[in-house]
């Protein structure tokens, strides 16, 4: 018996079951996502209801990454209740295939299909898997969104590799990533040995205290918590934002554009790292990740 493979079905399970647990109680209340739309305000895409950083300028940073002409394919990797990857769809005229590591997410995601898209629901599908073994097809999309997930995955190269292999020669994937401020990155050799290269990089300065907002309102409302969620969900969440908050102002977060090679290259430059002009401060998980 393979052991090392045992213990990693195990974990997987084990992680399946409490997002399974966390998206079951998430959608008998509207509480975590009232306390998600206090920290964000005005930023906060209702309709989306994403449990991750994503807000408008992401959603609006995410369309002008991926460059993606209608009829094209996009991949919503970690997708949980599928908001993003469905958002998208609709707002560029593309296909949409989500995975999620937790059944009940994705069943949440493929009931929201029509909420979206109406009589297209054929143009979403939904399915569960894992970041480092999609089951999609080789060279299937043009792009793929990847959004606060990353950092929870088993294995970060294995999983670039994969969202590679599913990217057609050209295509884009573009993903959430954190790091401290004033440390350089350490992905550069996990994203050369996955066959991609960096396109852009872009600063997303109002996020981390984004997430001292709401985890504080999570210590804030604990009762509440306790109450609507009940204990086990509410503790994780509270320990969560206890064990994260002391980090949150030495955090740097980015979004990463990488781009499937071959291709031909663009022009080194100023272009290839850009602050969002529209950025300001204010902007993770039960959420989706913390990377």
């Amino acid at each position: 018996m393979n052991t090392s493979r045992t213990a990693l079905d195990h974990a997987t399970g084990t992680r399946w079951s409490q997002y399974d647990a966390f998206y079951r109680t998430r959608a008998g209340t509207s509480l975590v996502a009232d306390l998600y739309a206090a920290a964000m305000g005005d930023d906060y895409p209702v309709e989306v209801g994403a449990s991750s950083s994503c807000d408008w300028h992401l959603l609006g940073l995410l369309t002008t990454r991926l460059r993606l002409r209608p009829g094209r394919r996009l991949v919503d990797a970690g997708c949980g209740t599928g908001g993003i990857g469905l958002w998208l769809a609709r707002a560029l005229g593309v296909r949409v295939d989500g995975f999620d590591l937790s059944p009940e997410a994705v069943a949440q995601a493929t009931a929201r299909r029509d909420q979206f898209l109406g009589a297209r629901t054929d143009h979403a599908v939904f399915r569960t898997a894992e970041l480092e073994n999609t089951g999609l097809p080789t060279a299937h999309a043009q792009g793929i969104v990847c959004v606060d997930v990353l950092g929870r995955a088993t294995d970060r190269g294995a999983a670039l590799a994969e969202l590679a292999r599913v990217l057609e020669p050209g295509g884009r994937l573009v993903v959430t990533r954190a790091l401290r401020r004033g440390a350089e990155p350490q992905w550069h050799h996990q994203v050369a040995a996955a066959g991609l290269a960096q396109e852009h990089l872009d600063d997303r300065p109002g996020e981390p205290a984004m997430w001292e907002r709401l985890y504080r309102l999570w210590i804030q409302h604990a009762a509440q918590l306790r109450h609507e969620l009940g204990d086990v969900q509410a503790e994780r969440m509270l320990r969560e934002a206890e064990q994260t908050l002391p980090t949150l102002r030495g955090r740097r977060a980015v979004l990463l554009t990488l781009r499937r090679l071959p291709y031909e290259p663009a022009a080194q430059g100023a272009a290839d790292t850009m602050t969002r002009p529209d950025s300001r401060p204010g902007d993770r998980p039960t959420g989706r990740t913390q990377q």
